[in-house]
């Protein structure tokens, strides 16, 4: 028989979900203890600890000890406790274990040639957009801009997005953010439309605008639902891959298709 408080689903209070089965009981639960911090409530007592895990106090004792010991946590005087250095470390570790381009450029190059447009990364600079990443189309008609060319922030779906999701008080762009995406028929060139989408980054930053964009003939409302789609599931996993919250983008996808 299991002692109260090692067992890994008959230790769970009802109704809180159990950790995942697949790993050690004990590194779910520590994770789980981990993940009871956030930026509301970066103090917790021990009660408060076991409300929201679900785990009896002296398993959470137990837990917090190694953890404390590892760095991961820290107890303060009053008794309380919060996330302790060590996830700063492993932070700056992660921060400089990729650049922006590996995480984008896959993403890049996989909408690029499922759509059969250019495909490209925006960034906000001031007055202007300017073209971070690209990743041209194999087809012999396409819009042929480079990275680092700059545009009007004003003009192009790009242009919206970073406009909406950096100045989130101009309501210019309430549609933008309410939808979120953007589109543009002819704006800057008139032979040329787009489509964009934000991605965000850790605090819900905006990183910059996921856009396809290509001939004006070939962006019909058929077609930007299909680019759209695509859009939306690479910058949820972008978003995702940078450390960002990515529910409003699910939000906003669901929208699109509903």
């Amino acid at each position: 028989m299991t002692a109260k408080g090692d067992a890994s689903s008959s230790e769970k209070k009802p109704g809180v979900k159990a950790p995942g089965e697949g790993g050690a009981a004990a590194v779910d639960r520590a994770f789980a203890i981990m993940s009871a911090f956030d930026k509301d409530a970066p103090f917790l007592t021990l009660a408060e600890i076991a409300r929201r895990t679900g785990f009896y106090k002296s398993t959470i004792l137990r837990l917090l000890s190694s953890l404390e010991k590892a760095g991961f946590v820290r107890k303060s005087l009053d008794g309380r406790y919060s996330v302790g250095p060590e996830p700063l470390r492993l932070s700056s570790l992660y921060q400089s274990s990729f650049r922006l381009r590996d995480v984008l450029l896959p993403h890049l190059e996989h909408l690029s040639k499922i759509s059969g447009e250019t495909s490209s990364f925006y960034i906000y600079d001031q007055a202007w957009r300017v073209i971070l990443y690209r990743v041209e189309p194999s087809r012999a008609v396409r819009v042929s801009i480079r990275e680092g060319d700059r545009f009007p922030l004003q003009y192009g779906a790009s242009g919206k997005v970073l406009s909406a999701f950096t100045h989130p008080e101009n309501p210019l762009f309430d549609d933008v953010r309410a939808q979120g995406w953007a589109e543009s028929f002819g704006e800057r060139d008139p032979e040329t439309s787009s489509v964009s989408v934000p991605v965000f980054g850790i605090d819900g930053v905006l990183q910059g605008a996921l856009t396809l964009s290509g001939p004006r003939e070939r962006f019909t409302h058929k077609e930007m639902q299909k680019m759209l789609g695509a859009l939306f599931q690479s910058a949820i996993h972008a978003t995702q891959e940078l450390g960002g919250d990515f529910s409003r983008l699910t939000e906003a996808r669901q929208k699109l298709e509903g």
